[in-house]
């Protein structure tokens, strides 16, 4: 008599988690696009205009049920400088017209019904990854908006990041292909050789090559200094001179992964727990609309994402 085949249990996809790098996405409008726009104060509009345009074609082409809008608020008071006063020193302080977007950006996000994180003590990736840690438990997948190599580090299995300019996704197995380490090595290698972008050092004479090899070799920061005097043995031009540099500079290269090290344990004060969409408010949006002086085209698509009728004032441009 055959034996009766028992069926494989079905197992539900896990619900995604559009998490969004907002600040990458206004600076990148902010410095491309033309500044003819303005609002009805005689304000530049040209980043808000071009944020909108980017989280218009997400929720059109994504429609996300559960989505977080991740804002940097924490550009000079966020915990890492207490660490290290020099931390992003290189960074000029973005002008009064930019602020000025910022704030527009995360209001229009209101408007839409979707989540907005911010926090004067931690950073939009503090927040992303904060948000994620809490939603995992509870069976969704995040998928990160965003082309920063430091937000890599928070990718599990069923996650996925997403360069939407350059429409590139990847998960935590496509990380060691993009930077040479895993996924969960991501903080140790720019402890060991530095992130120019954030003004972190590094230890001198590491490089990306070298984290790389130290990391493939030893697998993390606190093994390698377990195991220090290996390195002099290592295939690794210079490693000799370099095992030196790393005994030297042992205690920067510990606080230089604080900083590298994304935060899990954020507040997390942006709307429903899961993150869901909710209702919009479209009193909001039409003022926005009016105030930052959106095209008919580009109010159509905002209520029609929000899922409202047109605007009044593009109902009476068609009538």
């Amino acid at each position: 008599m055959a034996e009766m085949s028992v069926p494989s249990p079905v197992v539900a996809p896990r619900p995604p988690l559009y998490l969004v790098d907002a600040s990458l996405y206004v600076f990148r409008a902010w410095h491309s696009m033309p500044d003819e726009f303005q609002d009805q104060q005689g304000w530049p509009t040209n980043a808000v205009h071009g944020f909108a345009r980017f989280l218009l074609d997400l929720l059109e082409r994504e429609r996300p049920r559960h989505i977080a809008i991740a804002f940097d608020e924490a550009l000079d008071s966020c915990f890492r400088h207490r660490l290290y006063a020099a931390y992003k020193a290189n960074r000029d302080p973005a002008p009064d017209a930019l602020r000025r977007q910022f704030a527009h950006c995360k209001a229009l996000c209101v408007a839409l019904g979707l989540a907005v994180l911010a926090h004067h003590e931690y950073e939009a990736d503090d927040l992303i990854g904060s948000a994620l840690h809490a939603r995992r438990e509870a069976g969704m997948r995040g998928v990160i908006v965003s082309a920063d190599k430091d937000l890599s580090q928070l990718l599990f299995e069923h996650d996925e990041q997403w360069d939407y300019a350059r429409n590139q996704r990847w998960g935590m197995a496509g990380v060691k292909a993009r930077h040479g380490v895993h996924a969960h090595q991501i903080a140790d290698y720019l402890a060991l050789c530095g992130d120019a972008v954030d003004n972190i050092p590094g230890v001198t004479g590491v490089g990306a090559k070298s984290a790389a090899v130290l990391l493939a070799h030893f697998g993390s920061l606190d093994t390698l200094y377990e195991r220090i005097d290996e390195v002099p043995f290592l295939r690794l031009r210079g490693a000799a001179q370099m095992a030196v540099r790393l005994r030297e500079q042992r205690e920067h290269a510990l606080l230089w992964r604080q900083l590298t090290t994304i935060a899990l344990d954020a507040p997390l004060d942006g709307g429903p727990a899961d993150f869901s969409r909710v209702s919009a408010d479209a009193q909001m949006l039409q003022g926005l609309c009016d105030a930052l002086r959106f095209g008919p085209l580009t109010r159509r698509r905002l209520f029609a994402a929000a899922g409202l009728s047109d605007s009044p004032s593009v109902a009476s441009e068609i009538a």
